[in-house]
């Protein structure tokens, strides 16, 4: 037994020496810091926003002190995206999971491991020692293509992690612009109801004083009651969409109550972006093709990988160093393969050749839709902007201008209080529905600026957000009827 041991020591060493530097050399090339470099690079180059790793307690409180310091001022919608980035804990397990495709590129680096067979037979008084030492030639055929796929692989969970940074960033800035416009949406809802109230208690005065019927008096308190139902109407939407944005960007605790929002929202702007080939450069940098051409590619060194092993599953080499004690030592090779009579391996090459084509077809496919979306996203965009731009051109100084000439006549003494009343109504009505076309401007032109990086997937959610925030402006507008 100890002749054994002594034999195969030197063997197992030089095996050990072997493992060891292979796997030094691996463990080198290992880094989740590089593998999320390139999601971090877009993160600043798309949104101007940091994606810090966490891990360290160093780093969690470094974070912290970015998120106590956005929130000591009115938090703007560059702030808000910073949040997320800063608190959302999705995003901080794609780093993670960028770690683990790192970690599985580097196992295709590493050589397959040798199979050491040691044996002892007995024969009466003879004793036999067996040893072997095996090699997969056929992981050594695939090696190249696995690397390839593993590279592909690590490419294709940057773009799954980048894709889940546009989600959360866009999704951040549209619940940003809904939380200030529902929050300007109440605060002209409150003085809405304030102007309702003065007219209810003049028209109870003159009612008192015989000087209006009880007609007007009916009307102007309905006016009133539709006022204070709009408030309460806006509050429950300034609530439920400050709730939303608090979600997005991550707080809880005493960060509910330093969160600030500033009090309107920006003005829009007097040009539209300009008409560049956003089809073009949509193909160039979307990350949902992006994503399919690397699926394609993995798939194309699979099939590499299978054309060349398809027809052999079994190829393994063999040392081999026999001794007995009543016999010369026997040394030699021994080579398995498996004989292809029945299965040649046509079935997995062609089924790998299917996969690729399929991934190709989708490809396209994804490239026409995506096309379509942001052809879509900047016609609702510019409509928007339209009609934005003429609520603030034409619209609301038009209203100005009646509100003016009303009040003239009202000093002149040519039309009643009542008139000045409806007046200032339906100047309220203009005011209600500029604010909700400016957000919507800015709503769709956030998803414009998604859908030229990648898919806007919580447009569904948007979209009901939008309809209720409508819905509460509306019902504002209706109560200064």
């Amino acid at each position: 037994m100890s002749s054994t041991m002594n034999t195969v020591r030197p063997i197992a060493r030089r095996l050990l020496a072997l493992a060891a530097a292979t796997t030094l050399s691996a463990c080198a090339s290992f880094s989740p810091e590089q593998a999320a470099a390139p999601v971090q690079q877009k993160s600043r180059d798309w949104l101007g926003a940091d994606l810090p790793m966490q891990r360290s307690d160093d780093q969690r409180a470094a974070a912290r002190r970015r998120t106590d310091a956005l929130l000591a001022a009115p938090l703007d919608a560059q702030g808000a995206v910073q949040l997320a980035l800063l608190n959302h804990r999705g995003l901080q397990a794609g780093l993670y999971g960028l770690g683990m495709a790192d970690a599985e590129r580097v196992q295709t680096l590493l050589w397959p491991n040798p199979v050491l067979n040691i044996g002892r037979l007995v024969r009466g008084d003879e004793r036999e020692i067996e040893r072997g030492l095996e090699f997969s030639l056929l992981s050594l055929l695939g090696r190249g293509a696995r690397q390839e796929a593993g590279v592909r692989g690590l490419e294709r969970e940057q773009a799954r992690v980048a894709q889940l940074l546009l989600d959360v960033a866009g999704q951040t800035r549209r619940r940003w612009i809904q939380a200030v416009a529902s929050q300007e949406q109440l605060l002209h809802a409150q003085t809405v109801l304030e102007s309702a109230s003065a007219g209810a208690e003049l028209a109870l005065r003159m009612r008192q004083a015989g000087n209006v019927s009880a007609l007007r008096l009916a009307r102007e308190r309905a006016v009133l009651a539709e006022a204070q139902l709009a408030v309460e109407q806006a509050q429950w939407q300034a609530v439920g969409d400050r709730e939303a944005l608090v979600r997005a960007i991550g707080l809880w605790g005493e960060d509910l109550a330093a969160l600030k929002l500033p009090e309107r929202l920006p003005d829009v702007p007097a040009d539209f972006r300009t008409a560049d080939d956003v089809e073009r450069q949509t193909v160039a940098q979307r990350l949902d093709i992006l994503a399919a051409k690397r699926e394609s590619e993995q798939l194309a060194a699979q099939l590499g990988l299978t054309r060349s092993t398809g027809r052999i599953n079994v190829l393994e080499l063999g040392l081999q160093r026999n001794s007995s004690n009543e016999a010369p030592t026997q040394r030699g090779v021994e080579l398995s393969v498996e004989l292809p009579l029945f299965d040649w391996g046509q079935a997995r090459v062609a089924g790998a050749r299917e996969a690729y084509g399929q991934a190709l077809e989708r490809t396209a496919q994804i490239a026409v839709d995506a096309r379509s979306d942001v052809r879509i996203a900047r016609a609702r965009a510019e409509a928007a902007w339209r009609i934005a731009r003429r609520h603030h051109d034409e619209v609301l100084p038009l209203a100005r201008q009646v509100s003016d000439e009303t009040l003239m006549r009202y000093n002149g003494m040519l039309v009643g209080v009542m008139e000045l009343l409806a007046d200032a109504r339906a100047q309220a009505r203009a005011v209600s529905a500029a604010l909700a076309a400016q957000r919507d401007f800015w709503l769709a032109e956030s998803t414009l600026s998604q859908s030229l990086l990648g898919p806007v997937r919580d447009g569904a959610v948007a979209a009901s957000s939008s309809s209720s925030s409508t819905a509460a402006a509306e019902a504002g507008g209706n109560a200064a009827h």
